[in-house]
């Protein structure tokens, strides 16, 4: 009796079923679950590359800051320079007119005048002086053509002078004062320049 009960209880279990069967079906999920769990050095790769992709960024938004303050401070610079440019280019004629009044009375005409006159032209001379003086707190300057060689970026040539003793292009006349502010021209001088001599 015993051994047919057996003969049952083996029939009903193949041999191998409850050994390699079960131990195949466990192995099968764990190949599954190791093929989608990510790498840890692919997660890693990503990782610096979007730290240096973010310092990138980071450093071109800096010096995009740092153009756009030193544009800014260069306009605000200009600004304080040349801001008075178009009032100093007007009061420029009323510097012409006191050096053409100083000048209207020929030196040796100076000798004879009564006090009163001469006092009037010193006047205007020291006026002249102090006006020039203020436009200089401005940046406003002088050019000093006189002398000089000719430059087309300073000078506005009138005419030309025959003249042997100077080198070609020398300015040998000032008809009218020129002006600088800053870097830039304010008004070039209107000169008359040599022709003839050597060349400079």
């Amino acid at each position: 009796m015993s051994d047919q009960s057996n003969a049952n209880n083996n029939a009903e279990t193949p041999p191998g079923a409850d050994g390699t069967a079960q131990a195949s079906s466990l192995a099968q999920p764990s190949a599954e679950s190791s093929v989608n769990e990510p790498e840890p050095f692919t997660e890693l790769e990503n990782l610096h590359a979007e730290v240096a992709a973010l310092k990138d960024r980071l450093l071109r938004t800096m010096a995009e800051a740092e153009n756009v303050r030193r544009r800014a401070e260069k306009e605000v610079a200009d600004a304080r320079i040349y801001g008075v440019s178009n009032l100093a280019r007007e009061m420029l004629a009323f510097a012409d007119n006191l050096r053409r009044a100083a000048e209207s009375v020929p030196a040796e005409a100076r000798a004879t005048l009564d006090p009163v006159a001469t006092a009037l032209l010193d006047g205007l001379e020291v006026t002249e002086r102090d006006f020039l003086s203020r436009l200089g707190r401005f940046g406003v300057k002088q050019i000093e053509a006189l002398g000089a060689k000719f430059d087309p970026n300073l000078h506005e040539a009138l005419y030309e002078i025959p003249d042997e003793t100077k080198p070609a292009g020398t300015v040998a006349q000032v008809m009218e004062q020129g002006y600088t502010i800053g870097e830039r021209v304010l008004r070039p001088a209107k000169v008359g320049v040599t022709r003839g001599g050597p060349r400079a």
